[in-house]
């Protein structure tokens, strides 16, 4: 079967891409089998003042984590239409700055999730059995076979703070181990198989062997774990954060550790984080027994890199060649059919009254037909797909531009 090529209102060659920060390969052949050949890769992230001369004609700008797309930037940005976070968050954009120029931002939530999750239940095994140490002193060259304090995941109770993507997989490849999960959310989550919801987080870390975060970084997640909570928890428990690195008061858990009040601890996120490989970094948890600390690299794998590539090259296609915002975190979802025979202009504005009417108005003025109309808004962004006939002109895609409120208009095919 012939694959049909799909025409844009711009040549594909045209299209400028920027990725940063070494994504995945993945990524770049995704774009490269679609016709876009204008792709440049560059293996780290860049400041504030060299990205606002990189970005002027940029029309894809694909990052990662540690890559901060400020407002100055999207000032900066007069061409971007979309911005893949090639991560889970998108922490690192202004989000509302984008919605305000008219840039989608897309993320991929789930693709790392097994990855993440696999290195929870890895960590577990390894603190537990305090492999840490002996690991330390076998290269030291002593000798360290000792049953005390080793212990079997089996039997165990693992508390799952945040009971989401990450959270609730590994509450399945836990309880497949034979421990028993404990989870607490701020939303009410459906358990998976034996799972039970805690009333309180007091009460989950009262009772849990080793507690795991999942949490967003937001302000009632800030320092969660902290000398207070960590007084709640259980002698000689395990404390492993995989999630961001605000949610937990490094200090406390140092003095925590010290104290034998935690046993354990598995890091990967920090506060402050180097910008690029072999950078100096320092933490309070260094040099503690049974700890193990990470450089951010919980979704770290070639499989989790390669999905993530996919997943966001795909959302970000959708959004260039077809209008579709599905999983956008600054313009509205929209999911779209497909509209033979017809021009496709996307309108994205203030969400005020009256934005509608003088679109329509307009289009009949001009004698328009109107074959399809969608729209979505959200508190403060409106985003309307208009399918015309083929009689539009240039002119009326500048006459769309004059509507009040407008952020941004482009016609796609």
């Amino acid at each position: 079967m012939a694959v049909v090529k799909k025409t844009t209102s711009y040549p594909k060659e045209k299209i400028n891409i920027l990725f940063l920060e070494n994504i995945s390969d993945a990524a770049v052949q995704q774009f490269s089998n679609a016709g876009y050949t204008s792709i440049k890769k560059l293996n780290g992230a860049i400041s504030e003042a060299e990205l606002i001369k990189e970005i002027k004609n940029v029309h894809i700008l694909g990052i990662r984590s540690k890559t901060n797309i400020t407002a100055a930037v999207l000032q900066a940005a007069t061409k971007l239409q979309a911005i893949g976070c090639f991560c889970i968050g998108v922490n690192q954009v202004d989000v509302e700055a984008a919605a305000q120029h008219g840039v989608a931002v897309f993320n991929a939530p789930y693709s790392n999730t097994r990855s993440v999750a696999e290195l929870v239940l890895g960590a577990s095994i390894m603190l537990i059995r305090k492999i840490v140490d002996k690991n330390k002193a076998a290269h030291e060259g002593k000798w360290m076979k000792d049953a005390t304090g080793s212990h079997e995941l089996r039997g165990k109770t693992i508390g799952i703070i945040g009971y989401g993507n990450i959270g609730s997989q590994v509450s399945v490849l836990a309880e497949a181990l034979g421990m028993k999960v404990l989870f607490y959310d701020s939303e009410t989550k459906l358990p998976l198989g034996n799972a039970a919801d805690s009333k309180s987080l007091k009460e989950l870390l009262q009772k849990a062997d080793i507690v795991t975060l999942h949490v967003p970084e937001i302000a009632s997640t800030q320092h969660l774990i902290n000398k207070t909570t960590l007084a709640h928890c259980k002698q000689g428990a395990i404390i492993i954060n995989y999630a961001r690195g605000t949610v937990v008061d490094l200090k406390a858990l140092a003095k925590a550790i010290e104290s034998g009040k935690i046993g354990g601890a598995a890091v990967d996120v920090f506060p402050i984080e180097p910008e690029k490989n072999g950078d100096s970094f320092t933490t309070p948890l260094q040099h503690l027994p049974n700890v193990i600390l990470t450089p951010h690299i919980g979704g770290s794998t070639q499989e989790a890199q390669s999905n993530i590539g996919i997943d966001v090259s795909t959302k970000l296609f959708n959004f260039l060649e077809k209008g579709i915002s599905t999983g956008s975190h600054s313009i509205p979802a929209l999911a779209l059919p497909p509209q033979e025979g017809a021009h496709r202009i996307l309108h994205i504005h203030n969400n005020v009254p009256g934005v509608l009417s003088s679109i329509n108005t307009l289009l009949s003025k001009n004698n328009i037909n109107i074959l399809g109309q969608y729209l979505k808004t959200n508190d403060g962004t409106g985003y309307v797909v208009l399918d015309v006939d083929k009689n539009i002109s240039k002119n009326a895609i500048e006459l769309l531009r004059s509507v009040k409120g407008t952020r941004k208009v482009r016609m796609l095919y």
